[in-house]
């Protein structure tokens, strides 16, 4: 395993969904991981993962367990913040048919607009923001983003429609990174943090 890059230190909300596969993905390149379950949990961390799941079921469990505004107020003051799939639309300024969750990133979302389960699919394809060679995309009954707006700015898109989006600390894909072997997405946003964390 190599050195944690710049002292990382990357928080995976840890409510619902893919977390020890973000552990992994994140161990591999190096860096140190807290699972985030109570709003002490965000103390320390350079950035945090929001990972695939229910967003309907999150946004709640956010509330429950008392995460919710500490999470919106460090995100609004600069955290680091990578959203796979449901964490993408939590974190929507605006969902077509669904009121906004955490709402701090200038994204419209579209949920389940690649249908049911069985609707679930893989491609590859190359984004260049997070490497020159082709990525293996794996989409769960994913979201796509209908629309960018004010600072947000499209980072890649698949057959006209948006799949990953970057807003200044916030980044967010359609796709599960942490479902390949894979990690170019995980290193890009490791960057991320590690940037804000020197600038702190």
């Amino acid at each position: 395993m190599s050195k944690n890059k710049n002292n990382v230190t990357i928080g995976i909300l840890a409510l619902q969904g893919s977390v020890t596969e973000h552990e992994r993905a994140l161990e591999n390149i190096g860096v140190k991981t807290v699972r985030v379950l109570k709003p002490e949990h965000l103390e320390g961390i350079n950035g945090i993962i929001l990972p695939g799941g229910e967003s309907t079921t999150l946004g709640k469990l956010l509330k429950l367990f008392g995460i919710f505004e500490p999470l919106r107020e460090k995100i609004q003051n600069g955290l680091a913040v990578f959203g796979t799939c449901a964490g993408l639309i939590l974190l929507a300024k605006e969902i077509e048919g669904e009121q906004p969750h955490l709402g701090v990133m200038d994204i419209r979302v579209r949920r389940n607009a690649y249908g049911r389960q069985l609707d679930s699919f893989e491609c590859e394809s190359v984004i260049t923001e997070f490497s020159a060679d082709p990525l293996e995309l794996v989409f769960i009954r994913a979201p796509w983003i209908e629309k960018t707006f004010g600072n947000a700015r499209v980072v890649a898109e698949l057959d006209g429609h948006v799949i990953a989006a970057r807003q200044n600390n916030m980044l967010v894909t359609s796709f599960h990174p942490e479902l390949t072997e894979q990690s170019a997405v995980h290193e890009y946003f490791a960057k991320m943090c590690g940037e804000r964390a020197s600038r702190a």
